[in-house]
């Protein structure tokens, strides 16, 4: 289960939206609050089930019988409408009731509102949208202009909502992944059953009328299975445990940061090589407090090149006893 944040439309809209009635059903079908898919091919997955349920709303037998008839159209519209309002308030009723034994269902209440307005504005608008065709065909002159105007753009608003709608089907997946496939399978077959117990095959032969009849919901339900199936391999999402009772949805990885680009030295590049100043030689780490290295030997000072002198005297003649010199040796005066 997602919380949802910021406003309705996530601040997407402007005044030049209006001009293209699919932005602005965008925005108004697709709100900011859905979360988005869990996995790219559960997405195409979804795309596929879109269109199988677009060719289940408009009614290929409408093209087999030799014509598009729009007032047929229009009444479908009216009767899918209908079946919606009754049909997924039911079905998520049933889901709340079986999802009470793993959890409350107190915590579900605002996903469900918010998803409750996304179905009354949808069918709000294709009402809207039919009295509008209606009042243009009816009305004549000058008044069918602006009337005109606004049933056409209702008509793309409607259908660029019906297939935002078919994908997250009124934003359900914010109260439980498999919320869609579960109400596009339960849809289509509330559709197609009624005219296939009845026998009303619109004029189409018994084999014709099954294939077009029954197709849609069939290719329908197989892509929900498969589409809830992947959802319970991959992610561990299964459609009877409560939403708050599932795994949580690994999220995108981080984005890589980028690498700071190389920068070249700074400085001449063809200045001549200055060696590192100081002594090459010198000891990698200081000595210790209170401790230092020896001078070095300080050579005898003066000429290293002059001849040596020997000390003057006899250098094997022994100390004499009575002070310096030769005492044998006469002094001066002595004959």
């Amino acid at each position: 289960m997602t919380r949802m944040h910021g406003s309705w439309t996530g601040g997407t809209l402007t005044a030049r939206s209006f001009l293209k009635p699919h932005h602005v059903a965008r925005a108004m079908f697709h709100p900011a609050w859905i979360p988005d898919s869990v996995d790219p091919s559960v997405e195409q997955l979804k795309r596929v089930r879109v269109i199988a349920g677009a060719v289940a709303s408009l009614g290929v037998y409408t093209f087999v019988e030799g014509g598009f008839a729009f007032t047929e159209l229009l009444e479908n519209a009216l009767t899918a409408s209908a079946v919606l309002l009754f049909l997924t308030p039911l079905t998520v009723g049933v889901m709340l009731f079986v999802w009470r034994r793993t959890g409350t269902v107190r915590r579900l209440r605002e996903p469900l509102l918010n998803s409750l307005k996304l179905l009354l504005l949808f069918i709000g608008s294709v009402v809207a949208t039919v009295v509008l065709l209606q009042m243009a065909n009816s009305m004549g002159g000058m008044a069918i202009l602006p009337i005109g105007f606004a049933a056409l753009w209702m008509v793309g608003f409607v259908g660029a909502g019906a297939f935002r709608i078919s994908g997250n089907f009124f934003g359900t997946a914010v109260v439980h992944r498999c919320l869609p496939p579960l109400l596009a399978t339960v849809t289509t077959w509330l559709m197609a059953l009624p005219d296939l117990l009845t026998g009303d095959l619109h004029g189409l032969s018994l084999t014709m009328g099954i294939v077009f009849i029954l197709g849609a919901p069939v290719t329908v339900t197989a892509i929900a299975l498969l589409e809830m199936g992947r959802l319970k391999r991959r992610y561990g999402i299964r459609l009877g445990t409560h939403p708050a009772a599932q795994p949580p949805i690994p999220g995108p990885p981080p984005p890589i940061p980028p690498t700071a680009p190389h920068v070249p030295p700074q400085g001449n590049p063809y200045a001549p090589h200055v060696p590192p100043q100081g002594n090459p030689y010198a000891p990698p780490h200081a000595p210790a407090p209170g401790y230092s290295y020896p001078p070095p030997p300080v050579p005898p000072q003066g000429n290293p090149y002059a001849p040596h002198t020997p000390p003057q005297g006899h250098p094997y003649a022994p100390p004499g006893p009575y002070g310096q010199g030769n005492p044998y040796h006469p002094g001066p005066g002595t004959s």
